[in-house]
């Protein structure tokens, strides 16, 4: 059985969506604009370690790392202005949909004890951010050694314009979001539908 791919799902959201949201312009579908991967080496001494982190996160999306440099020295934490903070990637196009592909159907089920993600991550502008404890959950890095595996986050940028929708949206895409948190969503769903106007208060005219 052939697997629908994200872009496919991404394409037919109007189609998906329209009678539960209302649409009626395929305009007013969601979309995905963007995907930014990144991961903060903030805390590593080791320039190796540092190196490898940009390494990896390209050998995972397939793209570049471009690094992230301090912007102010913070002697606190013996921090100089430009040393690396981190490495980030923004995906467009066919690396962003195939980097979510290998997300939902690879990557995420290899998570040990995995059981869903959460959909707290959704932000009240419609974009969702995952948070990645290791990066070995990505084939490209499974021969990491423990002292080497880092964390990541993921965040999907939309078109969405709330959190409701997001999720409407995320659902329809295959995101593996925890039962309980979808039953959850779906009652709330249920009570908005449900709820009927209170009638308007008359007045006896005597």
């Amino acid at each position: 059985m052939k697997t629908i791919s994200i872009k496919e799902k991404n394409d037919k959201a109007f189609e998906a969506l329209k009678a539960t949201r209302g649409y009626t312009n395929k305009m007013q579908a969601p979309k995905i604009v963007k995907l930014v991967v990144s991961s903060g080496v903030g805390s590593f001494k080791d320039k190796k370690k540092i190196d490898l982190v940009a390494e990896k996160l390209t050998k995972i999306t397939g793209q570049k790392a471009a690094k992230k440099g301090a912007k102010v020295s913070i002697a606190t934490f013996k921090v100089r202005e430009g040393d690396p903070v981190g490495f980030q990637t923004t995906l467009r196009g066919k690396r962003m949909y195939d980097f979510l592909d290998r997300l939902i159907n690879v990557a995420l089920p290899r998570t040990k004890d995995f059981r869903g993600i959460s959909s707290k991550g959704i932000d009240p502008m419609g974009n969702y951010t995952l948070g990645i404890r290791e990066n070995t959950i990505f084939p490209e890095t499974t021969d990491e050694e423990l002292k080497d595996v880092f964390g990541l986050a993921v965040t999907i940028v939309t078109t969405a314009k709330n959190k409701d929708e997001a999720r409407a949206f995320f659902d329809h895409l295959g995101f593996p979001f925890k039962k309980a948190e979808a039953e959850e969503a779906t009652k709330k769903e249920k009570k908005k539908r449900d709820r009927k106007p209170k009638p308007e208060k008359v007045e006896d005219v005597a």
